[in-house]
């Protein structure tokens, strides 16, 4: 049984959901102990066990300590199945991150996975449904994979109630090659709030605050507004770099005491950032594409605008899973990431 301390590096609940994710593409069983130990709350919140719980259904899973507050989990998984499941991850626990913990499992699925998932679509510290669909579902796209996405209904913090169609099949991945950005074609993006917001133009400034940013630089750009009924009176915009040879995301979040326009101007600069630095993925997408690159085999080369806690925590974990051999340049304005799947 491999053991993972949950504890390591950043010590967030990606450790969790790259090992049970892992250890269910490869049907292995594995003990993740000390879950979030440094966190103000430890151990397992309702994403964490949604997350968990579901996985456990497609693959048939033996688990032990799935509970809230749970800061040791282990997981036997056995045959990874397809179907529809319906996951209610509960207030506006991310969506995201149950996504996250399925995609990967679900290329073992004999039939396709059709999911159906309530929570939180556009929540703070997790890929929004508009990054996974516009940027990371495309890029996986390009080593085989296959899945898709719907947002159905958005939610916010605090009362979620968003509502999403998936559908992962299984596949077969190849390795990627992903080092040149080429020349940005295109910005798009979608500003985005309740239907509360329409009468003070939410969505509208959020666009207005980006534009600002975007008409600065040489870049063409066309941003849509999109209203509709929510549980929580809040938004968001997500904006994606469509380039000669892949996609760069970004994405920002009203709050209280926020101003629209800095919500726009906020996405807008940190795409910049991602562009500028000249590096084909972008920083988020650099330790969400690992688990994948490893799973398919063979020699794989991408480059990043930097190297965060989080891309080392999860190459950490994977290599408790996998005989990686890898290798991190760092340059200039990127850093450049070669890993090979080794015969040992």
């Amino acid at each position: 049984m491999i053991e993972i301390d949950g504890s390591y590096g950043e010590g967030g609940g990606q450790i969790l959901r790259t090992a049970v994710a892992m250890t269910s593409y490869l049907g292995t069983s594995c003990r993740i102990k000390e879950i979030r130990r440094g966190r103000p709350k430890p151990g397992l919140r309702a994403q964490h066990l949604a997350g968990v719980q579901a996985l456990a259904k497609i693959c048939h899973a033996e688990v032990e300590g799935l509970q809230l507050g749970s800061q040791e989990v282990i997981f036997k998984p056995r045959e990874v199945t397809g179907g529809k499941l319906h996951i209610d991850v509960g207030t506006a626990g991310a969506i995201g991150l149950i996504l996250q913990t399925l995609m990967l499992p679900a290329i073992k699925a004999p039939s396709p996975l059709q999911l159906r998932i309530t929570g939180g679509t556009d929540v703070s510290w997790a890929p929004t449904a508009g990054y996974l669909m516009k940027i990371a579902f495309p890029l996986l796209g390009r080593m085989g994979y296959q899945g898709k996405m719907v947002v159905n209904k958005r939610g916010y913090f605090p009362r979620g109630g968003g509502d999403v169609s998936a559908e992962l099949k299984g596949t077969l991945l190849s390795p990627l090659k992903l080092l040149d950005r080429g020349g940005v074609l295109m910005i798009e993006g979608i500003s985005h709030a309740s239907e509360a917001l329409r009468t003070r133009k939410v969505a509208e400034r959020q666009r207005e605050g980006a534009i600002k940013v975007l008409e600065k630089s040489p870049f063409p750009y066309e941003i849509e507004v999109e209203y509709g009924p929510t549980l929580s009176s809040e938004s968001g915009i997500d904006l994606w770099a469509l380039s000669e040879n892949t996609i760069l995301g970004s994405n920002a979040l009203g709050a209280r005491g926020k101003r629209a326009e800095e919500v726009g101007a906020e996405a807008a600069s940190v795409l910049l950032k991602q562009i500028r630095s000249g590096a084909a993925l972008d920083e988020w997408m650099g330790d969400q594409i690992l688990p994948f690159l490893a799973a398919a085999g063979g020699e794989s080369t991408v480059s990043v605008p930097r190297i965060t806690e989080h891309l080392r925590t999860n190459l950490w974990v994977i290599n408790h899973f996998l005989p990686l051999a890898s290798r991190i340049r760092e340059e200039r304005d990127r850093a450049v990431i070669d890993i090979t799947l080794s015969s040992a």
